[in-house]
């Protein structure tokens, strides 16, 4: 362990607010400091004027890149120089003097805000991965405003992918709640890749904790490996088994019209298919079908389309079904009661929504909404909520607490509100279903959850598998869910096939009429959530490899013990798992969402397989015993299909 101490760098009582003090002597300038980084321009950056404290220190990781040269990280604490750094080198999660990963820590004895800033050599690089729901996976520029991450909003991680998927730098925070500045980004100056995290210290509070990994694994190896250094110390209650299989969702297929018996048809065909549960979204709270926000609030049942709320539920029940409630819960809307009564506790308006956010750091605020959620579960006999729009929480420049708040940072009385409503929930109800979404990523709000739902993307099923591949990466002990699956009426038996092809690696939501789809529609589903339901533990549960981030992951595989499962996405080939003997998966899916029939498997030996080909209703196609050779092996599969390859022993 190497640590660098707060008295390491002698300090000069004249230089508090002065320009800029580095830890370390000042390098000739005529002979360039290789640890010392080229300067990057940043805008907005002061230009000779600091107005506090700032002081510069180095600490060596152990960590060396793959050009062979040592990663050093460039520690800045701005408003005081009391704080020390130490690193540890780690293999698998076991502190050990090797190479590969390396955990920083950095405590204060007094309030700095410390930045830390390590960059790599930008060689190889494809694709810079996040789990921001709203960003490309191009490299961006250095100068790229960073990304503020908090409870309610996304999580403290990043991946530079390199070729082969291999991750050039994965690195993350520990601090999963209080706001982290994160910002990276490609130094036009010097060719290199910067990562920058920035966190307020204080001596009572969190260290800044940073994890490196330069092992160069896949990059989702190196993903899940952060999710398990964040699982440490972490209790998570368990995730209903409902919550891991197909849904359907009343969003997009009716809207807000929805009623009792409406709701009950759909439940009907839903058990039908296989499907477990119904979540009824917006419009069960309001007689108005206008949409937006204004009528949210007062969460009291309409009565004139649920007017005995409790006997609907049971009704839903002895169809099979779980049943979940939809709240937007930050939200009390212009045409509520609750806008008057808590017009002085919120924290934004939004004119554009018809509606305000409350400030969960006012006690009346969560006691109001705890008792408002809770009624579905402990008055109307259901089995979850959906709770929506929690990342409208994270407000950049909160107004001052107001009067009788008993917290003093929104994340905190975030974190205060869903810990309690979490625990009366499960008074009644210990195994109930919670749906999260994108952004609200952050792990520290995994205990308060059962799922996580992609973000809306309707009608768009490559986003809809992007955005369900980033939420798996970093999803540690939750279901992950698709957002919900919808079609065109016209759409063919085939391309519905490849709606549900793009969720394959989630817990489908579908949402659209099941009483108005075609036999080949209703076919083609029926199918795709039988193999949803049967391959469930390997597709939810097994190793996740995507390939290719900065294609949008065209090939994405999942395998256990026993089956290895590959959803192809483009005209790529597919690579028949390493079998030693008896070791390795015996059975290979290949789900095709491609428009070209020929996928082409690539083998390393001779071997002899069964295979069985299906289209995207199920139908069998051909059932034959392929002789694989070394090399190519093409196999027609039609689009919307399935291959299902069972190897000899």
């Amino acid at each position: 362990m190497t640590t660098a101490p707060h008295g390491a760098a002698p300090q000069d009582p004249s230089s508090q607010g002065a320009p800029p003090q580095d830890a370390d002597p000042q390098p000739d300038p005529q002979q360039p400091d290789p640890q010392q980084p080229v300067p990057a321009w940043r805008p907005g950056a002061p230009a000779g004027e600091t107005p506090r404290t700032v002081v510069h220190r180095r600490l060596a990781t152990g960590l060396s890149h793959s050009t062979g040269d040592p990663l050093v990280l460039h520690l800045t604490g701005l408003g005081g120089d009391a704080w020390e750094a130490t690193v540890a080198r780690v293999e698998d999660g076991v502190a050990l003097i090797e190479d590969g990963v390396a955990l920083i820590e950095v405590s204060a004895a007094e309030a700095v805000t410390l930045r830390a800033e390590w960059r790599v050599p930008c060689v190889g690089a494809t694709a810079y991965w996040t789990p921001d729901t709203d960003a490309s996976r191009w490299l961006p520029p250095s100068w790229t405003v960073p990304r503020t991450v908090s409870l309610a909003f996304g999580a403290p991680i990043a991946s530079l992918v390199g070729s082969r998927d291999r991750a050039l730098c994965t690195a993350a925070a520990g601090e999963t709640a209080a706001p982290v500045r994160v910002g990276a980004g490609v130094v036009e100056e010097s060719g290199e890749f910067a990562f920058t995290v920035e966190q307020d210290l204080t001596p009572d509070g969190p260290p800044l904790r940073l994890r490196i990994d330069l092992s160069g694994r896949h990059f989702a190896a190196t993903l899940r490996a952060v999710t398990d250094w964040w699982a440490e110390g972490v209790e998570h209650p368990g995730v209903a088994p409902a919550a891991r299989m197909p849904a359907y969702s009343t969003w997009y297929s009716l809207h807000q019209n929805v009623d009792a018996a409406v709701v009950e048809r759909q439940a009907a065909l839903s058990a039908d298919l296989g499907i477990e549960s119904i979540i009824v979204d917006d419009g069960w709270q309001t007689a108005d079908r206008t949409r937006g926000y204004g009528h949210c609030g007062d969460w009291e049942p309409n009565t004139a389309a649920f007017p005995e709320l409790a006997a609907h539920v049971a009704e839903v029940h002895r169809l099979g079904l779980a049943y979940l409630l939809w709240y937007a819960v930050p939200f009390t809307g212009r045409h509520n009661d609750a806008w008057d009564r808590f017009k002085g506790v919120i924290l934004r308006e939004m004119p554009q929504m018809e509606a305000a956010v409350l400030d969960p750091r006012h006690p009346e605020v969560r006691g109001y909404l705890i008792e408002k959620v809770s009624r579905a579960v402990e008055e109307w006999g259901m089995d979850g909520v959906k709770l929506d729009f929690i990342d409208l929480f994270a407000v950049a420049d909160p107004p001052p607490a107001p009067a009788g708040a008993d917290h003093d940072t929104v994340h905190e009385g975030v974190r205060r509100l869903l810990a309690d409503l979490d625990a009366r929930l499960r008074r009644t109800r210990p195994d109930v279903i919670v749906e999260h979404r994108q952004p609200y990523v952050s792990p520290s709000l995994w205990p308060y959850a059962t799922m996580v739902r992609a973000t809306d993307c309707p009608l768009s099923p490559a986003e809809n598998r992007q955005r369900i591949v980033d939420c798996r990466l970093t999803a540690g002990p939750l279901a992950v869910h698709a957002d919900m699956i919808m079609w065109n009426a016209a759409e063919t038996p085939e391309s519905v096939a490849v709606h549900l092809i793009n969720a394959l690696f989630s817990v489908p939501q579908i949402s659209v009429d099941l009483a108005a789809q075609t036999p080949g529609q209703s076919a083609a589903l029926r199918f795709w959530l039988g193999v949803f339901r049967r391959h469930a533990d390997v597709l939810q549960l097994g190793d996740l490899e995507p390939g290719r981030p900065d294609l949008g992951y065209p090939l994405i595989s999942a395998h256990d013990q026993r089956t290895s499962v590959v959803a192809r996405y483009a005209p790529l080939p597919v690579a028949l798992p390493d079998r030693d003997g008896s070791d390795g998966p015996r059975t290979l899916l290949v789900a095709n969402a491609d428009r070209d029939p020929v996928v082409v498997l690539t083998a390393t030996r001779q071997e002899r397989a069964l295979a069985l080909v299906q289209d995207c209703r199920g139908e069998i196609l051909s059932e034959t015993v392929l002789d694989l050779v070394p090399g190519v092996n093409p196999v027609t599969v039609p689009t919307g299909g399935l291959l299902t390859l069972t190897r000899e022993h």
